[in-house]
């Protein structure tokens, strides 16, 4: 018996389920979220124009505060809904709001710090491989032999 010695067996890999893949991916976006508002707080003024009360937007209100927690929310819950919901129903939520999530992320990255750009060009990826991922969502085999 002659054994090949160059021979490396194969790494051991299985199939990740779609929703899976959503469920990372929103993770993922929610962290890069996380980091580039924080780091944004080390920008010269910024803390003094909160403690002012102001914030790019204009005025910080009660309106403008529970908005822009409506509008990180529902990445957030994407996390858990990816996981839960039907998957005809989470396939289109996952395409409508990684859209929308990128066009959100292209607007806020006008007249931004590079870092804040590097972090939005990430997530502008991460939010359009959820739309590529939802989009290309393998139909089932039983439904397919069915038609």
């Amino acid at each position: 018996m002659i054994t090949d010695k160059r021979a490396v067996p194969a790494l051991d890999d299985i199939k990740i389920h779609v929703k899976f893949k959503l469920f990372a991916l929103w993770s993922s976006v929610m962290f890069f979220y996380i980091y580039g508002d924080y780091f944004e707080l080390y920008q010269p003024g910024k803390l003094q124009e909160m403690i002012g009360g102001r914030m790019a937007l204009g005025a910080i209100t009660q309106g403008v505060l529970l908005g822009m927690s409506a509008l990180l929310a529902i990445p957030s819950l994407m996390v858990f809904l990816s996981l839960v919901l039907p998957p005809q129903v989470n396939r289109w939520m996952n395409i409508i709001l990684g859209i929308v999530y990128t066009l959100v992320m292209i607007l806020a990255m006008k007249g931004a710090w590079h870092f804040y750009v590097f972090f939005g060009l990430i997530e502008i990826t991460l939010t359009g491989l959820i739309v590529w991922y939802a989009w290309s969502w393998p139909r089932s085999q039983t439904r397919q032999n069915l038609n």
